[in-house]
């Protein structure tokens, strides 16, 4: 874990490159990662992509790592703590590509304030974000969904991307099931799957 925690600096924003051994591509972000199986599984579909998973569960942790030492994956980095911290360090259009699958949907009204999706987050994500770079959510629960298009439709930096129902019933196709939707799918839940392009910023401003 030492050599795969990605620390916060002290000041200025985070080195990513020096994060990583190896010169590598693209940034891909993946917030809440769960026990890891997604995070992992795109780190060996794409090799040549530096993968910064954070979640701040320690079993999450210790699943991805024990995945990471089981497969040799060399291009992850995992931060521990919270996201909003990661992202307010990451340099301005940093990152290519952001997933955020089954969050804590957070169902009660009272407590939708600590959903992950905000109006302040998507601003931090636009931040990070480079131009024509993707986010994608998944979830299965309806009220979240709702929730997560109305802001992120709402918010002047994104695109939703969906132009056919299929759109949001089905994965991507380069995307990869986690534990979270198989768990949804056997209990006869439908998840969804939102897709969200970065506008340039010269379309923004």
């Amino acid at each position: 874990m030492p050599v795969l925690r990605l620390a916060l600096p002290l000041g200025g924003a985070v080195d990513l490159p020096a994060a990583f051994e190896a010169p590598l591509g693209d940034v891909w972000l993946e917030i809440g990662f769960g026990a890891g199986e997604h995070l992992a599984a795109q780190a060996d579909a794409h090799p040549e992509t530096a993968m910064v998973g954070c979640e701040p569960y320690i079993t999450g942790v210790a699943s991805l790592l024990a995945i990471i030492e089981r497969e040799g994956l060399t291009n992850i980095r995992i931060f521990d703590e919270d996201a909003r911290l990661l992202l307010g360090a990451l340099p301005e259009a940093s990152i290519g590509r952001v997933f955020v699958l089954f969050p804590d949907p957070w169902p009660k009204v009272r407590h939708h304030k600590r959903r992950f999706i905000t109006p302040e987050s998507l601003d931090a994500l636009a931040r990070v974000m480079k131009d024509g770079a993707e986010l994608r959510f998944a979830t299965d629960h309806m009220g979240y969904v709702r929730w997560t298009l109305d802001h992120a439709i709402r918010h002047p930096a994104f695109a939703w991307l969906a132009q056919r129902p299929d759109d949001w019933r089905r994965r991507p196709s380069d995307g990869f099931e986690t534990r979270y939707e198989r768990k949804a799918t056997g209990q006869g839940l439908t998840p969804v799957h939102l897709g969200f392009r970065r506008y340039s910023r010269a379309h923004a401003g």
